[in-house]
């Protein structure tokens, strides 16, 4: 099949403040730059959504890799999928302290092993047995991170009351990408640091199948960000793929994946959705939601209003 590439990448769906939208479309310009040029190339989906997840990841901007949140101990753990439309093929980690890139991790787990899911120091010796390097925690952690989380325990100590899964609309800066490339195959990938302040050992959506991520040539490829409770809950993933395979348009699908999110549990997030004729479709329900695309016709990024 000659398929036109596309390239569809969120950098996250939350209350995003003004002085900090700049940032979000250079992060998302870059991503999309590295992850259209190997698609242009003749590079696989797979290829491209790792590589520009890996140019999120890098980016102090977004909530994955260097610069992720917090947890409760002031370390960086961190999730992540990819997923291979084409034969299903999935690679997964997640509580790892000590990976630059998780989802290049998660790219030698779908490349090279039999299973689909590696956690915590298991995880982290089968990227080094691959060939990956480790770094020190304190490598991920920024200044930033470590007020922001010295700002939620204070308050918390104050008796104000705990929002990290109430629903709060801050910081759900997940980053995630979905490819079709020239072979007419989609992929999908998904990376976070999760939510600020949370307990050491909680995995959210982001690297569960079916919940924050999913892609199959039958149906679409999806991506989501937001708040992961609720998420998993619904396996949102899944069930907006599903839309599709029965006739939904990707865009119809987004839309009602957002408000059954909402209208079933009161969630918010956001959600990006690729299907392998090239059609599109993104929805959010929180005030503002990073993203990018790219295809034959042109690049579009922003950072839209809800």
């Amino acid at each position: 099949m000659n398929a036109q590439p596309v390239l569809l990448i969120h950098g996250g769906a939350w209350a995003m403040p003004d002085d900090a939208v700049t940032a979000h479309e250079n992060g998302i310009a870059n991503a999309l730059a590295a992850g259209y040029t190997m698609l242009e190339r003749g590079a696989s989906a797979v290829d491209a959504v790792e590589a520009a997840v890996a140019v999120m990841e890098d980016d102090e901007t977004f909530d994955a890799g260097r610069g992720s949140f917090l947890t409760q101990d002031g370390r960086v753990q961190m999730d992540a999928l990819l997923m291979n439309g084409e034969n299903l093929r999935t690679g997964g980690v997640a509580c790892v302290e000590r990976l630059r890139n998780p989802i290049r991790a998660a790219r030698l787990v779908l490349d090279k092993s039999p299973h689909v899911y590696f956690v915590g120091t298991g995880a982290e010796r089968f990227a080094r047995q691959h060939g990956m390097a480790l770094c020190d925690n304190m490598e991920l952690v920024i200044p930033r991170e470590q007020e922001r989380l010295y700002k939620a325990q204070e308050a918390e100590q104050a008796g104000l009351p705990d929002e990290t899964f109430s629903g709060s609309l801050d910081s759900h800066d997940t980053v995630g990408a979905v490819a079709l490339d020239l072979r007419g195959n989609i992929a999908a990938g998904t990376s976070t640091g999760g939510t600020l302040n949370k307990a050491p050992g909680r995995v959210g959506d982001s690297s569960l199948i079916g919940c924050g991520c999913y892609a199959d040539n039958l149906t679409a490829a999806v991506s989501l960000t937001g708040w992961g409770e609720p998420i998993m809950k619904l396996v949102l993933g899944k069930w907006a793929v599903d839309r599709v395979a029965a006739g939904a348009s990707p865009d119809e699908a987004a839309h009602e994946a957002i408000d059954y999110l909402f209208d079933r549990l009161g969630g918010h997030g956001g959600i990006i959705l690729l299907d392998a004729d090239g059609r599109v479709g993104l929805a959010h329900n929180t005030p503002r939601m990073a993203w990018g695309l790219r295809t034959p016709e042109g690049v579009g990024i922003g950072v839209t209003r809800n």
